[in-house]
């Protein structure tokens, strides 16, 4: 009878990739943090960033922490949610709705009394939901709390009946689209069709100067770290090797008397709340937010960043998110009415020829 004995290369080869994806983003955040500082240089420098690249960036590193929120739950927790688009826009409108606050007529103690949209739309008074806002700590707290009180209610019923699957994703993507078109009324009171847009400061400080730009790059890829410290510490954990049990046999793990109806709720509550704070993060630097942001192909997208990048790999969903965003950046550009046929393109011959994404490249190719 013989036993089969592991070979110890295989750890150390898995300690490789872990040390070079590691160092990796290391030296990708060094090189973002540069960014802004190279932006001020003189503009016939050869080192010289344009205004575009800072702020397109800025998108990106919104984008990563979007990715990292559907990899948590998708990639350790087995959760695809096809509405994380619907908690980015709920963070977006919390801080979109702070931003339209400091617009408009003001009032004897100097605050705002209603939004230009409002006035235009024939309001005579400010609607009770909007109360509060005039503060950016409310609003901030907000763009976090919303998200995860929706994904608390939706996550609540839908495990506790054992929704999963398929039948989850398709009532995450029914969510989000039933979201979209209650935005898309002006009786909502969150601008209608056109959203909210003409931004002029926050926090004091004038938007669309080089000084705001620097303040919110920073800001987001500060957020960026920290969503990724907060996903590493909950995935190495001991809970992040519950989440991977329930991904993979969660029938087994309930009869082991685990409540995986409560382990599910947290990931995908925390998951909402991280993709909260990435609208509240990309609204200001992009200048708009309106129900479009709602899209179920909005979320569709996002999960091919991670599906891209790899699933169920931290680091992959922040170059997924990169890598996918700057083809469609460039793109766009060129040929703009062919990126949904690419990114459908993209997607098929990652699930047939990259089931692991592009992390996957570096350990297939370790010894």
């Amino acid at each position: 009878m013989s036993a089969t004995v592991a070979s110890p290369a295989a750890p150390r080869a898995a300690g490789r990739a872990r040390d070079v994806l590691r160092w990796a983003l290391v030296g990708a955040v060094l090189l973002l943090a540069l960014l802004p500082i190279l932006n001020r240089l003189p503009a016939d420098s050869a080192l010289h960033v344009s205004d575009f690249v800072v702020s397109v960036t800025g998108k990106w590193i919104t984008y990563a922490v979007l990715a990292l929120a559907i990899d948590l739950a998708w990639g350790y927790a087995g959760i695809l949610s096809l509405g994380h688009g619907a908690f980015f826009a709920l963070g977006g409108y919390a801080i979109g709705m702070h931003l339209m606050r400091l617009i408009g007529p003001r009032g004897v103690y100097g605050h705002p009394v209603l939004p230009d949209f409002m006035v235009f739309l024939g309001y005579r008074e400010l609607p009770w939901y909007w109360l509060g806002f005039d503060h950016f700590p409310f609003a901030l707290l907000m763009a976090l709390a919303v998200p995860g009180l929706l994904a608390a209610v939706v996550g609540f019923l839908a495990f506790r009946s054992r929704i999963t699957g398929v039948y989850f994703s398709i009532i995450t993507q029914a969510l989000t689209y039933a979201l979209m078109l209650a935005f898309f009324r002006n009786d909502m009171g969150f601008g209608g069709n056109n959203g909210f847009t003409d931004f002029k400061e926050l926090l004091g400080m004038p938007l669309n100067t080089p000084g705001a730009r620097a303040a919110l790059f920073y800001a987001s890829l500060a957020s960026l770290l920290g969503a990724y410290w907060i996903c590493a510490r909950v995935v190495g954990s001991k809970l992040g090797r519950v989440l991977v049990a329930v991904r993979d046999a969660e029938s087994r793990l309930r009869f082991l008397g685990y409540d995986t109806t409560r382990i599910k709720l947290f990931v995908f509550v925390l998951s909402a709340v991280l993709a909260g704070l990435a609208g509240a993060l990309y609204v200001p630097q992009v200048g708009i937010i309106n129900p479009g942001e709602f899209s179920p192909g909005n979320s569709i997208e996002a999960v091919v960043w991670v599906a891209v990048g790899g699933r169920g790999t931290l680091v992959g969903a922040v170059l997924g998110a990169f890598s996918v965003n700057a083809l469609k950046t460039w793109l766009t550009s060129v040929a703009p009415d062919l990126w949904l046929f690419a990114l459908g393109g993209l997607f098929v011959a990652v699930t047939l020829f990259l089931p692991r994404g592009l992390v996957g490249l570096l350990r297939r190719r370790e010894p």
